[in-house]
C-alpha cells in the first residue's frame, strides 16, 4: 500500500524551463516565485504535505515513478509554505542544495501545463 503525502499539477510554464532540462533538475514554485527565477519555474498550487518526504518515498511525475534518494534541509517547509521545491535526477545520497530533493538518475520526463506531480509513501 502506498500513500499519496503530496499531491499537485503543473499550471503554468516559465519561459526558459528549457535551461535546466539539459541538467536532469526542475524547479517548482507557488505563484510568488521571485522574478529572478519566474522564468525558470514550473508553477504549482501550493498545498500542505500530509507526513514526511524522505529518502525512499517515490516521486510521480504522470505516472512515472522516481525514487528519492535524498532530501534537502528546508525541501519540505520551502514546499509546504512557497510551493518551492527543485528536483534533480542524478541519484545523489546528499542533496546538494537544501531546497532540493534528488531522485534517482533516470531520463527527466517533459513537464507541460497539467502535469500530475504527486509523492508516496510506502506503508509497511
Amino acid at each position: 500500500m502506498s500513500k499519496v503525502i503530496f499531491q499537485t499539477e503543473i499550471i503554468e510554464l516559465g519561459e526558459q524551463v528549457d535551461a535546466f532540462f539539459e541538467e536532469g533538475m526542475f524547479v517548482l514554485f507557488g505563484e510568488n516565485a521571485p522574478d529572478a527565477l519566474k522564468d525558470f519555474c514550473y508553477f504549482i498550487d501550493t498545498k500542505d504535505v500530509d507526513g514526511t518526504i524522505k529518502p525512499g518515498n517515490k516521486l510521480v511525475i504522470d505516472n512515472n515513478e522516481f525514487l528519492i534518494t535524498a532530501v534537502g534541509d528546508i525541501a519540505q517547509p520551502n514546499l509546504e509554505a512557497l510551493g518551492h521545491l527543485t528536483v534533480v535526477f542524478s541519484g545523489a545520497k546528499e542533496a546538494g542544495l537544501p531546497g532540493s530533493i534528488c531522485v534517482e538518475a533516470k531520463p527527466m520526463p517533459k513537464l507541460l501545463a497539467g502535469s500530475k506531480l504527486s509523492i508516496v509513501e510506502d506503508e509497511e
